[in-house]
């Protein structure tokens, strides 16, 4: 699975975009699909992966999956200036209910650059 996002750029605090990242490949809907984020001189980190939101994106941001069109998007709304990073987005084959880890996804896209000016 090739993934591919994209949808990034500069914001104002308190605004919205949504990333896109699209899949390659047949078998995208036996994937569960999730965003992390990387800040400089953070660790990665998850954003969100089906119903599962990092406790400080939770009611701002949503992900949904088109299976037909193999994509995967994240609406970012009420933006902040902490959610500065490079948005990644990846794909795992393990389904369960609890937090990822980064160690967790077996695929991953290129980075996109999220940039939120206060």
């Amino acid at each position: 699975v090739q993934l591919q996002a994209s949808g990034g750029g500069l914001v104002q605090a308190g605004g919205s975009l949504r990333l896109s990242c699209a899949a390659s490949g047949r078998t995208f809907s036996s994937y569960s699909m999730g965003w992390f984020r990387q800040a400089p001189g953070k660790e990665r980190e998850l954003v969100g992966i089906g119903a599962i939101y990092a406790d400080s994106v939770k009611g701002r941001f949503t992900i949904s999956r088109d299976n037909a069109k193999n994509t995967v998007y994240l609406q970012m709304n009420s933006l902040k200036p902490e959610d500065t990073a490079a948005y990644y987005c990846a794909a795992s084959n393990i389904w369960k209910n609890t937090y990822y880890a980064p160690g967790d996804m077996y695929y991953w896209g290129k980075g996109t650059q999220v940039t939120v000016s206060s």
